[in-house]
């Protein structure tokens, strides 16, 4: 029997965590929040040394499983101050840069500050430019931070403490809306809460992992190498919780749980998917079965730096991956359900 999952309080930790920035290599605030929740758990915390954490929840050693999920997301670094004292960036992840065109960011300096800006294109106004507008091409170069302080020039900005290499953090403009979430970054911060609601839910009806349990929660996924260490060499089973990607031509949706058959790295471990289908099945969680050919997961990054696992992939329906996402309670439910049921698995 799968423990009531506390849905309010997932939903509740998802939003927090949303609102927490934490661009690839920046993720320090939203790992101290994590651990922070996770505190309440039967969980003990090692912290490893290229970043993110481990959250151990001791059992049968027999069989040592594993979730991974990540709270690094998209995001940018300052490539260069500008003559005119507006900011070129580089990128931090794969995005297209019309999706966050004209999206609010906030800069953060080596030496702790804080500044707001807007990303925009070169050629932002139709009343300026004309057709121009329209046709210039959305690529790095033709993008600029016009920050919200009073600087026309890069000595102004330099003296504001902004340089080269500091973390820039795109607006996740979260609203919780009849069940439906709405926010950048839902990839993979919504994961990160599944496995919370699951976890919270095994706790508070008294119960426990039927095996030894590691959670790593990576801070470097969007940029290919997250899971790459940091899992312990004994661990026979991964689970990796990351978006079910939904859209037109895929399976997924915003309501139910995706299981992932095979995605941009080739297919997953074919008993592990099987397990996670007959649990979903058995206990009537809704899920889909997908195939993701653009997308792929700490899982194959754990399995390309040599580890000798199973793995699987699972995950909420998240509409429109990297723009502007959307998911869904009912998603989030679902798949905390089938951790729970997974963990409390032979």
């Amino acid at each position: 029997m799968i423990p009531a999952i506390p849905v309010t309080e997932m939903v509740d930790f998802l939003v927090q965590l949303l609102k927490t920035p934490s661009p690839t290599g920046d993720t320090e605030a939203a790992l101290a929040y994590v651990q922070a929740s996770f505190a309440a758990l039967p969980v003990t915390f090692m912290r490893p040394r290229k970043g993110g954490l481990v959250c151990t929840w001791d059992g049968d050693p027999a069989l040592p499983r594993a979730l991974t999920a990540h709270v690094d997301t998209l995001g940018a670094m300052v490539q260069r101050l500008k003559s005119d004292g507006r900011l070129l960036l580089t990128p931090i992840g794969n995005f297209d840069w019309h999706s966050i065109e004209t999206e609010g960011c906030t800069v953060f300096t080596g030496d702790g500050r804080a500044y707001r800006g807007s990303i925009l294109p070169l050629k932002a106004s139709v009343h300026i430019y004309g057709p121009e507008a329209r046709q210039l091409e959305r690529v790095a170069e033709n993008y600029e931070v016009r920050l919200d302080a009073r600087v026309d020039s890069e000595e102004e900005t330099w003296e504001l403490g902004i340089r080269p290499g500091d973390f820039v953090a795109f607006d996740p403009r979260v609203e919780v809306n009849d069940g439906f979430i709405r926010s950048r970054h839902l990839d993979d911060k919504a994961g990160v809460a599944c496995i919370y609601g699951a976890l919270l839910a095994l706790q508070r009806a008294g119960l426990a992992p039927r095996h030894r349990l590691e959670v790593l929660i990576s801070g470097y996924e969007e940029v290919g190498h997250g899971a790459a260490t940091g899992l312990a060499a004994d661990t026979a089973e991964l689970v990796a919780v990351d978006m079910a990607a939904a859209g037109d031509l895929q399976n997924s949706d915003e309501f139910s749980v995706g299981i992932c058959a095979k995605d941009s790295g080739g297919p997953y471990h074919l008993g592990l998917r099987r397990h996670l289908e007959t649990l979903a099945t058995a206990h009537a969680i809704p899920f889909h079965t997908d195939i993701y050919p653009f997308y792929g997961s700490d899982g194959e990054v754990a399995w390309r730096a040599g580890a000798d696992l199973k793995v699987a992939l699972i995950g909420p329906g998240v509409d429109a991956s990297h723009s502007y996402e959307r998911t869904h309670a009912d998603s989030l439910e679902a798949t905390a359900r089938l951790i729970a049921a997974y963990l409390l698995s032979e």
